[in-house]
């Protein structure tokens, strides 16, 4: 794969104290596509960022996480990149990793990978990623990795108006991406715990409790598309049935 089809997104917001080692650790393995995009960080993220040798792209306003990486995507797209790959800027995701997630998309058979660390998730959080997986039919273990690579097609998607309107990287983005047929694997990938700072979803009951409430509206917005699609299916049935009597 040439290196210039390739980039490495990582949206960050006040992650002085890791993004220079997260950025250098890519780059060591042969990846110089590194963009960060800086979330309006009131720290030295952004400097910090470029003296590791990351091109950084900074936000006027806090968009959040998701925000950030569609804005990278996009830039992607408009350079000309064919894949990119989604990291955190806390250190918990490892570059060595990033093969084992760009091999079913060289191979052909995916068009999104989930990198996946179960064990990284609290009892709460399993319980969370147990109900969501039975209300959305989505076959993923680790619902909230946001260590993920997207072929083009995938990425093309997720820069569009209708991605625009999520407000997390994670259930949202994979029932867009099922919607629209691309297909989805996961695989294991070691992870390390946070070097500083805490979750930006998991960091009071108030935020957990807005994102398990917009969780559970897309959730309700999946099975009115599904009822959709069976009552279509049921309509037309009925017709071709009725047109042979």
């Amino acid at each position: 794969m040439k290196g210039s089809s390739l980039a490495v997104l990582i949206p960050a917001w006040n992650e002085e104290a890791t993004i220079a080692d997260v950025v250098s650790k890519i780059r060591e393995v042969g990846l110089y596509d590194v963009i960060v995009i800086n979330d309006a960080s009131t720290d030295q993220t952004a400097d910090r960022a470029a003296v590791a040798g990351a091109r950084v792209l900074s936000l006027p306003v806090n968009l959040g996480a998701w925000g950030a990486t569609q804005t990278g995507i996009r830039f992607a797209l408009k350079k000309g990149y064919r894949q990119v790959i989604t990291m955190d800027a806390d250190g918990q995701h490892l570059s060595s990793a990033i093969p084992y997630l760009l091999a079913p998309i060289v191979a052909g058979e995916a068009d999104t990978v989930i990198g996946s660390c179960t064990e990284r998730g609290s009892h709460a959080r399993k319980i969370a990623w147990r109900f969501f997986r039975g209300m959305t039919g989505l076959g993923i273990e680790d619902l909230t990795s946001g260590f993920r690579a997207y072929d083009l097609p995938a990425m093309k998607i997720l820069a569009s108006k209708e991605a625009t309107l999520l407000e997390y990287q994670d259930i949202g983005v994979l029932l867009l991406l099922m919607h629209s047929g691309m297909r989805i694997q996961e695989t294991k990938v070691p992870m390390l715990h946070r070097i500083s700072g805490s979750s930006k979803i998991f960091s009071s009951w108030f935020k957990v409790a807005e994102y398990l409430l917009l969780n559970l509206i897309l959730c309700a917005s999946h099975f009115m598309k599904v009822k959709s699609h069976f009552m279509k299916v049921k309509s037309y049935w009925y017709v071709s049935k009725k047109g042979t009597l």
